[in-house]
C-alpha cells in the first residue's frame, strides 16, 4: 500500500491543500497525519476540519505538542509558538479542542511506528536532531521503520545489527529502500512551515510492498499563506518566514 504521511500543517491551507492534491495524483491509498495541525498559520479551524474528514474516511492522525498545548495550558512552548497557540484558541469551538485532545501519541501499522516527536517518549516532544537522538528513539522499538515529524527538516537515520548508525539528508522525488537488517528512522519534513532553507512544502510516500520511502516537495502559494497569517493579526514574521523556509 502506498501511504502518504504528512507532518507540521501548522494551520496551513494552502500547503496543505496542495500536498494532498500531489499526494492524491500519485496514487497514495492511505493517509497518517502526525501531529502538529494547529499553531503558526492562519486556518487552524480549516485544517483541523479537514483533518477530521481525512479520518472519517480511515486516515490514521497523531497529536502534536501545538495540538495538545490548546487545551493543555500548562505545556509551555517558546515565544513565537505561544503567542500562535494562544490566538489559535480563540479560533478552535469545542468539538475541534475535543478532537485533537483525543488523538493517539502513537500507531503501529506492522513493522511500521508512527510518532510526532521520538519513540522513546513521545509524551516529552523531544526532538531528533542528530545520531545520539535518534540512536534513543530506534531503541526504544523493534519498529523496522520509525516515522517522525517535529523538527521540520527532513532526515533518514539508519542503524545496522551491531548499532552503526548512519544518517543523510534525502534526495527529493528519489526512492529509498528500507533495507531489511536495519533499523531505520525517517524524520519527515514538514508540510506548513519547512525549515530546511526552501519554502516548498514537504511530504512523504511509503510503500510498505516495495519496502521504500520517498520525500517529496510542492510547491505552494506563499504570498496567499502569507497573506493570511498579516490579515489574522498574528504577528507579521509569522508570514515572513514562510518564504525564506525556516
Amino acid at each position: 500500500m502506498l501511504t502518504a504521511v504528512f507532518s507540521d500543517i501548522h494551520a496551513n491551507r494552502q500547503a496543505f491543500e496542495a500536498c494532498l492534491t500531489a499526494a492524491r495524483g500519485k496514487g497514495a491509498q492511505q493517509v497518517v497525519l502526525l501531529g502538529d495541525y494547529v499553531g503558526y498559520g492562519a486556518d487552524p479551524e480549516w485544517v483541523v476540519d479537514a483533518v477530521r474528514e481525512l479520518v472519517g474516511l480511515g486516515a490514521i492522525a497523531l497529536i502534536g505538542n501545538h495540538d495538545r498545548a490548546v487545551s493543555h495550558h500548562d505545556l509551555r512552548m517558546n515565544l513565537e509558538a505561544q503567542v500562535a497557540i494562544e490566538w489559535t484558541r480563540g479560533e478552535l469551538g469545542a468539538e475541534q479542542r475535543r478532537f485533537l485532545d483525543g488523538l493517539p501519541f502513537e500507531h503501529r501499522s506492522g513493522d511500521a511506528l508512527f510518532v510526532h516527536a521520538d519513540a522513546s517518549a513521545p509524551q516529552n516532544w523531544n526532538y531528533v536532531l542528530d545520531a545520539s537522538d535518534a540512536a534513543q528513539s530506534m531503541r526504544a522499538t523493534n519498529a523496522h521503520v520509525t516515522f517522525c515529524g517535529h523538527v521540520h527538516r527532513p532526515a533518514v537515520f539508519t542503524m545496522s545489527s551491531v548499532g552503526k548508525l548512519t544518517t543523510f539528508v534525502p534526495v527529493t522525488d528519489v526512492a529509498i529502500s528500507l533495507l531489511r537488517g536495519r533499523q531505520w528512522l525517517v524524520v519527515a519534513g514538514s508540510v506548513g512551515q519547512p525549515r530546511d532553507g526552501s519554502s516548498a512544502a514537504s511530504y512523504l510516500l511509503f510503500d510498505d510492498v516495495r519496502g521504500e520511502v520517498t520525500f517529496c516537495r510542492v510547491p505552494y502559494d506563499v504570498a496567499a499563506a502569507a497573506a493570511a497569517i498579516r490579515a489574522s493579526g498574528l504577528p507579521h514574521w509569522l508570514a515572513d518566514r514562510l518564504s525564506m523556509g525556516r
